[in-house]
C-alpha cells in the first residue's frame, strides 16, 4: 500500500479568547480537538461539515501558520507538528495554500507578475528574467494572459484573482496544496471552471489536494475520500461514492439531506433532517459525543462517553449507534 504524504493524529488547536470587555472572561476555545486522517499522493480529500466546525483551523494547522496544540503532523514522515521556522521554511515549498477570498490573499500594491514572482525571489536563484518566463508560464497555465504580467489584482474578476492564487501556489511544484473554500466566493458559473482546473493540474503534477468546503456537490465531483468535521472533532470518513450513498454517521446523513436534488419530484418526496438546536460553543462541547445535543439516535453512553473512529462497513465512523 503507498506511504501517504500527509498523516495527522491526535491533532489539536485550541486557543485562548479575549476575555471580553473586561478581559477576565477568558476561555479556551477547542477548534480542533483531537483529529485524525491521512492523504496519500495524488489523492483529494475533501474535509466538509458546518461553519465553526474547525475544518480552516485544520488546514492552516497543518501548514503551521498555526502552531498546534498538540499531536502531531507527518509530512513525507517527517513530523514538522512542533519544527522550527528555519525547518518549516525548507519543506515549505512543498506545502502550499489556495485561499477562500481571492481579493484579500492578493496584495493589491503588487502587481501579478510580483505576486506569482515572490516564491521563486525567496526559495529560488533565479535571475528577473528567468522568474518572468516562469511567472508567464504559470498565467498560461492556470488559464490567463501572460501579457497581463504587470496588472494589478483589482484588473482582473474574482474568478481570474483565484486563478492568480492556484498559480502562487503552484510556483514552486508542491506535492500537497489545501485548498480553503477555494470556489465559495466565485459566481456557480465560475465554480465550475476553478475546480475542472484544479484537476487538470492535478493530473499534470501529480498534486494531493485537502479540499475544504461547505458545498457538498462541490466536494463530491472532485473528492476520492471525504472527512465530516463536527465541533473540532472527525465523525466520519469514507470514500465519497460510499458516503453519499450510505451515509454511517447521523450528522453525516443530516448534512447530506439539506443538499438540494434538482428533481423537483425526488426534492418534494425525500426525507429531509432538521437538527433541533444550535452548535454548541467549542469553548465548552458537550461531555461524551460532541453531536449527543442534536443527535436523534442520543442515548446515555452517548452523553458519558465519547466514541472511537472504528470501521463501520467501508466507513470509519465515531459513533456508538451507526447507521
Amino acid at each position: 500500500m503507498a506511504t501517504p504524504i500527509l498523516k495527522v493524529s491526535g491533532l489539536k488547536k485550541y486557543f485562548l479568547s479575549s476575555g471580553g470587555f473586561t478581559g477576565r472572561n477568558k476561555q479556551v476555545i477547542k477548534a480542533v480537538d483531537g483529529v485524525d486522517f491521512e492523504i496519500y499522493p495524488g489523492e483529494t480529500v475533501g474535509l466538509v461539515g458546518e461553519s465553526g466546525c474547525g475544518k480552516t483551523t485544520v488546514g492552516r494547522t497543518i501548514l503551521k501558520l498555526y502552531d498546534p496544540t498538540e499531536g502531531s503532523i507527518f509530512f513525507e514522515g517527517q513530523d514538522i507538528a512542533h519544527a522550527s521556522k528555519v525547518e518549516i521554511f525548507s519543506i515549505r515549498s512543498k506545502m502550499q495554500m489556495i485561499f477562500q477570498d481571492p481579493y484579500a490573499s492578493l496584495n493589491p500594491r503588487h502587481t501579478v507578475g510580483e505576486i506569482i514572482g515572490a516564491p521563486f525571489q525567496i526559495h529560488t536563484k533565479l535571475s528577473k528574467d528567468e522568474i518572468k518566463n516562469e511567472v508567464q508560464s504559470l498565467l498560461t497555465k492556470v488559464g490567463l494572459n501572460p501579457e497581463h504580467i504587470n496588472r494589478f489584482p483589482h484588473e482582473f474578476s474574482g474568478g481570474q484573482r483565484q486563478r492568480i492564487g492556484i498559480a502562487r501556489a503552484l510556483a514552486l511544484r508542491p506535492k500537497l496544496i489545501v485548498a480553503d473554500e477555494p470556489v465559495s466566493a466565485l459566481d456557480v458559473s465560475i465554480q465550475a471552471q476553478v475546480v475542472n482546473l484544479l484537476d487538470d493540474l492535478q493530473d499534470e503534477y501529480g498534486l494531493a489536494y485537502l479540499f475544504v468546503a461547505h458545498d457538498l456537490s462541490v466536494v463530491q465531483h472532485i473528492s476520492d475520500r471525504v472527512i465530516v468535521m463536527y465541533l473540532g472533532k472527525v465523525m466520519e470518513i469514507a470514500k465519497t461514492e460510499s458516503l453519499f450513498k450510505e451515509p454511517r454517521h447521523p450528522y453525516t446523513k443530516a448534512l447530506l439531506s439539506a443538499v438540494p436534488i434538482p428533481d423537483p419530484k425526488l426534492e418534494r418526496s425525500r426525507e429531509r433532517i432538521t437538527l433541533v438546536g444550535d452548535l454548541p460553543t467549542p469553548a465548552n462541547p458537550p461531555s461524551g459525543c460532541v453531536f449527543n445535543t442534536r443527535c436523534w439516535k442520543a442515548k446515555d453512553i452517548c452523553r458519558t462517553t465519547a466514541p472511537e473512529l472504528l470501521t463501520v462497513g467501508s466507513s470509519t465512523v465515531a459513533c456508538h449507534f451507526p447507521e
